[in-house]
C-alpha cells in the first residue's frame, strides 16, 4: 500500500503544472470517455509459498495493452471498465523459472472526478477485479507437471488524472491496486496459494 501512496503522490504532483494550461473540458452526464494505453501489472514482492513453505514463489511483470471505456453519470462520477490483451508472467520458485501463465484483468470501478475548473481532471475510484489465468506453461522443476492456477475476484483501487488537450483528446496517467489471489494445483493436489497483489500502472489516450 506504500507504494500506492507514493504513486498517487506522484500522480497528482506531476499533473499541477498542467492544470491551468487549458480550459477544463465541458463534462455532461451521458459523456462517454474511451482511452487506449499500454499498461504494466507490477506484482508485489514476495508472493506466498507452495508446498508447506518449501517453495518460495515470485511472480514477474507484465505489459499489455489496454482499453477503457467510462460513461459519466454525472459530470463528475462516472463508472468505467478496463479491459486488456493478455498479459504474460513467469513465475519462479525459489529463483528458478518454474511456468508461465497469461491472465484477463477485467476490472469495473466507480469514479469520482475533482471538479477543477481547467485541463487537469483527477480521479479516483474503487472497483472489482476479475482475473482469469489460461495458458500454463510448466518449466524447470515443473516439467511433465500440469499445473493449473484459479481465477479470482476481488477489490481494486485507482487513482490518476486526465490533462484534456481539447474538448475530445487527453492523455491519461493513472495507478490501480488490484487485489489478486490464485490457488495452484499441481496435477490436482492443491499445493498453496499465490497472493499477487499488484501495482497496475501506465499511460493512455483518450477520446469523447
Amino acid at each position: 500500500m506504500k507504494r500506492l501512496t507514493a504513486l498517487v503522490i506522484a500522480l497528482v504532483a506531476g499533473g499541477l503544472p498542467l492544470a491551468h494550461a487549458q480550459q477544463a473540458a465541458d463534462w455532461q452526464a451521458g459523456d462517454w470517455q474511451v482511452k487506449f494505453g499500454l499498461h504494466v501489472v507490477d506484482p508485489k514482492s514476495g508472493n506466498g509459498s507452495l508446498a508447506d513453505g518449501a517453495l518460495k514463489s515470485d511472480v514477474g511483470n507484465g505489459l499489455s495493452p489496454t482499453i477503457t471505456a467510462e460513461y459519466r453519470v454525472t459530470p463528475t462520477f462516472g463508472i468505467e471498465l478496463l479491459a486488456a490483451l493478455p498479459f504474460s508472467h513467469d513465475v519462479k520458485l525459489n529463483g528458478t523459472k518454474a511456468l508461465s501463465t497469461k491472465q484477463l484483468p477485467p476490472t469495473l470501478s466507480a469514479q469520482w472526478h475533482f471538479p477543477t475548473d481547467s485541463a487537469f481532471d483527477p480521479f479516483v475510484g474503487i472497483g472489482l477485479n476479475y482475473t482469469r489465468f489460461f495458458s500454463v506453461d510448466e518449466k524447470g522443476p515443473l516439467t511433465g507437471t500440469r499445473v493449473t492456477l484459479s481465477d479470482s475476484w476481488g477489490p481494486a483501487l485507482h487513482a490518476g488524472f486526465d490533462y484534456m488537450f481539447n474538448e475530445r483528446w487527453s492523455l491519461t496517467a493513472d495507478v490501480r491496486w488490484v487485489s489478486i489471489s490464485t490457488d495452484v494445483k499441481v496435477d490436482g493436489t492443491k499445493v498453496g496459494t499465490v497472493d499477487i497483489d499488484p501495482l497496475v500502472y501506465g499511460l493512455a489516450v483518450g477520446y469523447r
